[in-house]
């Protein structure tokens, strides 16, 4: 019989390949939605997993409700990548965010702690969290200070994760993950509007594109590299928590640029600052315009993580950089115009 496992968040990026990554490896995945009219499942059926997983409503606010689910479902695993994860939108919704963030991740910790210890349960931590890092590289020990509401309920989850772990003795771990993108990113993340922005210019869909400060970097990789690494997480000897990400930042002004090229669009950059604007010098139109209603209130300037440990003792390591990941995802962008 195959071991069952439940990912929260199952619609999402992340939880669209994992699903495919232990369909693969013969686990029998179970995915829990919330209470919907309608079921977003695209990215399930974009990967052709749609019909393989089973899908069961789950209440992230409930405690009964959720043992009854899991109690039910007997996971070996529980997957917790379920989220409120716009950082701008936490900003206008700071309490919902912490209410989904960071209890929503206690109540189904406090479910495991219930029903059975030997489940293991997995937390998608965030390199939000530590927002102005006081080490150029972030690591496991490095020192959160988060600069958003949904940096703050993602450090909640995460310590939350360590004191079950360290206080019921459940295998509880988390994976702090960079910035991972992928053809399946939804259309509010600034790279899928780069993407999608300057892919509509290029045949003529859109006239330009706004995007707020491109000075602000990110250490960026590709989901599906990222959730291989989830999986050695999770199925490691011992529960511990591990930073996942490239080791290399980039600005917001290089994705367009590289996205440009692999449009084949001729950019150029005039201006400083707010007043930046990049051109088409094959045209003479202005492309892309700064506006500063897409800056955060606060925001973090620079981003790079340190993957030593999950090199070490999970032998994992990104595949894709930098360049390709663009590339996979213009690439995905360019078919849906040609369809």
């Amino acid at each position: 019989m195959s071991k069952k496992v439940l990912i929260t968040g199952i619609t999402g990026q992340d939880g669209a390949y994992l699903s495919k990554l232990l369909i693969y490896k013969g686990y029998k995945v179970f995915g829990a939605i919330r209470k919907s009219s309608s079921i977003n499942d695209w990215r399930l059926k974009a990967l052709e997993v749609h019909d393989k997983v089973e899908l069961v409503q789950f209440d992230y606010f409930n405690v009964p409700k959720i043992i009854r689910i899991i109690d039910k479902i007997e996971p070996e695993i529980i997957f917790n990548l379920a989220a409120q994860s716009s950082v701008a939108t936490s900003f206008k919704k700071p309490i919902v965010t912490s209410d989904i963030n960071a209890l929503g991740t206690i109540r189904i910790l406090e479910a495991i702690k219930i029903i059975n210890k030997k489940i293991k349960f997995y937390q998608a931590s965030s390199s939000e969290m530590f927002g102005i890092a006081s080490t150029k590289l972030q690591d496991e020990k490095t020192p959160f200070h988060p600069k958003s509401p949904y940096g703050m309920s993602k450090i909640f989850a995460h310590w939350a994760t360590v004191n079950y772990r360290e206080t019921y003795n459940i295998f509880a771990c988390s994976g702090i993950l960079f910035n991972h993108e992928s053809p399946l990113r939804g259309n509010e993340y600034v790279t899928k509007k780069i993407i999608s922005g300057l892919t509509n210019i290029k045949f003529g869909k859109q006239k330009y594109l706004k995007v707020g400060n491109i000075e602000t970097m990110r250490d960026w990789g590709y989901a599906k590299d990222y959730v291989e690494g989830i999986y050695k997480i999770v199925t490691a000897s011992t529960a511990d928590d591990f930073v996942l990400a490239t080791g290399k930042s980039h600005s917001i002004k290089e994705f367009c640029e590289i996205t440009a090229k692999s449009l084949e669009i001729d950019l150029d950059w005039k201006g400083k600052g707010i007043e930046t604007i990049g051109i088409d010098c094959k045209t003479g139109n202005t492309i892309i315009e700064i506006d500063k209603k897409f800056y955060r209130p606060s925001d973090v300037d620079y981003l790079i993580g340190n993957t030593k440990k999950a090199k070490t003792k999970l032998n994992w390591f990104p595949k894709t950089n930098f360049e390709k990941l663009i590339e996979i995802m213009v690439n995905f962008e360019v078919s849906l115009h040609k369809k």
